[in-house]
């Protein structure tokens, strides 16, 4: 039996993200719902958030943030063996996303899988992807996060009508000598799988608003400070934290209790809301974007929601 060649290290090769064009403020939802700017502002920080039209796929947002990614990367749809797509949206289970979104990418014959680990999924998605570029199993990877919540959400439901939001989020992921990916640390609490939950087919998705808060807010900075030590980083030395966009109050609170105080912190919930498995390639892709952080810098991601999962990881920027 032979063993396939297999790499030292996995790093983000490049980045990519995709959001809708129409925009829904605050204002926007409060002509509809009895709620206002203030009211949500203060709850959950968002100002505004994009919502996709009805011709707009989830597979649509993931081609745009993945064909993204794989320009920066410099490397050839041929270059890619293997497609990712950390999603919990798609309007139907089978076919699944990531084949389609790598045939329309040109990306021929490569392993396609989708992730349902919902908020955390784009975390979990890479860790996986890492391990296959790092055993062997693949040279490249692209890893997609992708949702179309507007499709799942009562619109007449202040408590989750004014959090959710849909986007796409990518990385191109390959071989490096010197590791850019660190251990994942992952897992879940799943005793605790109905705070979100979507009952059935007939239903929208629901959340315990208040037992989430108070899970992420106690439970995560522990998983955020083992995902530093298993990289052998101390959180002093983090350029960036790029946890999932859930609420700013959440985010504010693992930050603070991180100790991470040199890092800028992802606050992309406050203009695009809560995007789930997207929100952190959106988030960190944006971040790049604007200059704030610079390659070679060290991120921490940190992913958390349904399940309830979890999973953090630090990165080298690329």
């Amino acid at each position: 039996m032979r063993i396939p060649d297999v790499s030292p290290g996995a790093k983000v090769l490049a980045l990519g993200h995709y959001q809708p064009a129409n925009i829904v403020t605050n204002d926007d939802l409060a002509r509809t719902i009895d709620t206002d700017d203030e009211w949500i502002q203060t709850r959950v920080g968002i100002k505004e958030r994009r919502v996709a039209g009805v011709e707009e796929s989830l597979e649509d947002m993931a081609v745009q943030a993945g064909g993204k990614a794989l320009a920066a990367s410099g490397l050839s749809a041929a270059d890619i063996d293997l497609v990712i797509v950390a999603t919990c949206t798609l309007e139907t289970q089978i076919p699944n996303a990531a084949a389609v979104v790598a045939h329309r990418l040109g990306i021929e014959s490569p392993g396609a899988f989708d992730v349902n680990a919902a908020c955390s999924g784009f975390c979990y998605a890479l860790a996986t992807a890492s391990a296959a570029v790092r055993g062997g199993a693949a040279r490249n990877v692209l890893v997609i996060g992708a949702e179309k919540l507007s499709q799942w959400i009562d619109w007449t439901d202040r408590s989750t009508a004014v959090i959710f939001a849909d986007g796409a989020g990518a990385a191109v992921v390959g071989p490096s000598d010197i590791p850019g990916i660190g251990p994942v640390v992952w897992g879940s609490s799943g005793d605790k799988s109905e705070a979100i939950a979507i009952k059935d087919r007939d239903h929208f998705l629901r959340q315990e608003g208040q037992t989430v808060f108070r899970w992420a807010t106690t439970a995560l900075h522990p998983v955020a400070k083992e995902a530093c030590e298993r990289a052998g980083v101390d959180p002093s030395e983090l350029a960036a934290f790029v946890p999932h966009q859930a609420n700013l109050r959440i985010i504010e609170a693992i930050a603070r209790k991180l100790g991470a105080d040199k890092a800028v912190v992802a606050k992309d919930i406050v203009l695009a809301g809560n995007t789930s498995a997207a929100s952190i390639p959106l988030a960190l892709s944006r971040m790049v974007e604007r200059g704030e952080v610079r390659s070679g810098d060290l991120a921490l991601l940190l992913g958390f929601g349904a399940g309830l999962t979890y999973a953090g990881q630090v990165i080298e920027i690329p």
